[in-house]
């Protein structure tokens, strides 16, 4: 916490996930009870001792089947209520098209499709404990291993369809973050499903992938990320209307009444007006 550059805690993993001890906390007794009491108390934390760069979440896996998914997401509900809600600052998303679910796409569009429909997905499950589009996803895994019978350059083509998904869709579902999983292979080769996931082989050889992931990070990451925003004026046509109120025997009141109308591109600023003594307005952007 009082590191700044620590932005976000993601309390649990895939708690929606009971099949795989080894990678999901779904596996466990009590997993649904202690992520939703884990978010609460973690954020009732950070409040208390001033940490207010860190970002509380939790993450949830597309997908098992829809009864295991409604009754997860109708725990987080029951177990948590508005209080639950209200200690949420993101959603996250893992999501393994071809891999996970939905099974092997024979087209690559299929998975364009398939990262909408997780998006989409995550979006109205979430409507069941309340949890509103306001608050930002973040995309935490989305991968395509190559393990054997996979060719790297399905990876690098895949990638970039996924990735293409996200940021045409970002918009609309209110996606604030993506990773990819993995950088790099923990055993390049190895049978297994997700040990070969890196766009760096295990002694850090790239995949055709690894310089697509640059190129599509160099393309989308927003500007004012890669480098601080020039100072510039504001956009803004600030209308205002000035009334000052007078007492009876004629003096002009303490308070007097103001209506403002603000247009522009940047109408989201903060304004500030105040008062001379002599009664003449003053206002200017902040």
């Amino acid at each position: 916490g009082p590191n700044r550059l620590v932005i976000g805690l993601q309390i649990a993993n895939e708690v929606n996930i009971t099949f795989s001890r080894d990678s999901s906390d779904g596996a466990y007794e009590g997993a649904r009870e202690a992520l939703v009491r884990g978010v609460i108390a973690a954020k009732e934390e950070a409040r208390r001792l001033g940490h207010s760069q860190l970002r509380i979440g939790f993450n949830w896996a597309y997908r098992t089947d829809p009864a295991n998914e409604t009754s997860f997401w109708q725990a987080l509900r029951d177990r948590g209520g508005p209080e639950f809600v209200r200690a949420l600052d993101f959603i996250g998303l893992d999501v393994y098209p071809g891999t996970v679910f939905p099974p092997a796409e024979t087209d690559q569009n299929g998975y364009r499709d398939a990262l909408v429909n997780g998006m989409s997905a995550i979006r109205c499950y979430a409507k069941i404990p309340g949890i509103p589009p306001s608050l930002p996803m973040e995309i935490g895994e989305n991968g395509w291993p190559t393990f054997p019978g996979r060719s790297y350059e399905d990876q690098a083509s895949i990638l970039r369809v996924m990735v293409q998904a996200v940021h045409d869709f970002r918009g609309t579902y209110n996606v604030r973050d993506y990773r990819w999983f993995n950088l790099r292979d923990s055993q390049t080769g190895h049978p297994g499903v997700f040990q070969n996931s890196g766009l760096l082989e295990d002694d850090y050889d790239e995949k055709p992938a690894f310089a697509a992931y640059r190129e599509l990070v160099a393309r989308y990451t927003a500007l004012e990320e890669r480098a601080p925003a020039s100072p510039r004026s504001p956009r803004l046509s600030l209308r205002l209307r000035y009334r000052a109120g007078r007492t009876r025997a004629g003096r002009r009141c303490a308070r007097s009444r103001v209506r403002a109308s603000v247009k522009g591109a940047d109408r989201g600023q903060a304004l500030r007006a105040g008062f001379r003594r002599d009664g003449r307005l003053v206002a200017r952007d902040t």
